[in-house]
């Protein structure tokens, strides 16, 4: 869909709060020093050819130089859900390794969903429900990690009557044939739409009533009208089983999300299944 000037203006807007942010903070934080309202955040990667370190070695290993791998990680993501993940991560892990400078900065990019959903309750409040959805999707996707975001998204989405229960995946809302739903307690959701989603292998067994999904080594398999599941072939009993809804395939998200290493969440207020890779 084209975004209407109303929601670019938004975006401008929201943008500009999280430089005027990023600016007062690092000149709080300097006093009677002038500084720049953006900052590019380098370090000395230079890694010997003969080591066998890498960015993630780095990143995670052991020693006080570890931030050096998110600090570089983070140039390329600034304006992707994972640099919010990765901005909180050095704020709370690496503090006191960072200049204030660099803080002020990261500080910006973790408040950037709150700039954009400042900006979504400006454009509801003027009317324009359609514009602050797209710009509220905008927030979601700032940091996937978020729940207030999701929520205020849904509630937006409610007043334009879309009811039920909704779907995210990494912040993105995946198409699906069959609503997801919730029985016996369980949010079961279309499976092809979250393999889909997460970047996974499905199959499927005519003969068995099963389906298979594959994800970076890990095998989950469902047998429809069962409670039996396996993951890596070991034997596990569902609440509710998978099932087959006008045609497409349901399973428990919460069950094939955590058993894929996503982290899943429920926001009850509006019925948002939120899934997310960490």
């Amino acid at each position: 869909m084209k975004r209407s000037w109303m929601v670019i203006a938004s975006v401008v807007l929201a943008t500009n709060l999280i430089a005027g942010a990023a600016l007062a903070k690092s000149e709080n934080g300097n006093a009677g020093e002038g500084k720049p309202s953006s900052v590019k955040i380098n370090v000395d990667s230079t890694v010997n050819a003969n080591s066998e370190e890498t960015v993630t070695g780095n990143t995670y290993g052991k020693g006080h130089n570890g931030y050096k791998g998110l600090l570089n990680a983070i140039n390329n993501v600034k304006d992707k859900p994972a640099g919010a993940v990765i901005a909180e991560l050095l704020l709370t892990k690496y503090e006191t390794q960072l200049t204030a400078e660099m803080k002020a900065e990261l500080e910006a990019i973790t408040a950037q969903d709150e700039a954009l959903t400042a900006a979504a309750d400006l454009l509801e409040k003027s009317g324009s429900v359609t514009d602050a959805v797209y710009v509220q999707q905008e927030a979601v996707l700032a940091n996937v990690t978020n729940l207030t975001s999701y929520k205020k998204l849904g509630k937006l989405y409610e007043k334009l009557g879309k009811k039920g229960v909704k779907l995210y995946v990494n912040g993105e809302e995946p198409t699906f044939e069959v609503n997801p739903f919730i029985r016996e307690g369980n949010t079961l959701v279309p499976f092809r739409a979250i393999a889909e989603a997460l970047k996974a292998t499905v199959s499927w067994n005519a003969e068995e009533r099963s389906v298979t999904v594959t994800r970076d080594g890990i095998t989950v398999k469902l047998f429809i009208d069962s409670k039996t599941a396996t993951v890596n072939g070991n034997e596990l009993t569902l609440e509710v089983p998978a099932a087959i809804e006008n045609g497409s395939t349901v399973v428990p998200v919460r069950f094939v999300s955590e058993a894929l290493k996503a982290v899943v969440k429920w926001e009850s207020e509006t019925q948002s299944v939120v899934i997310y890779e960490e």
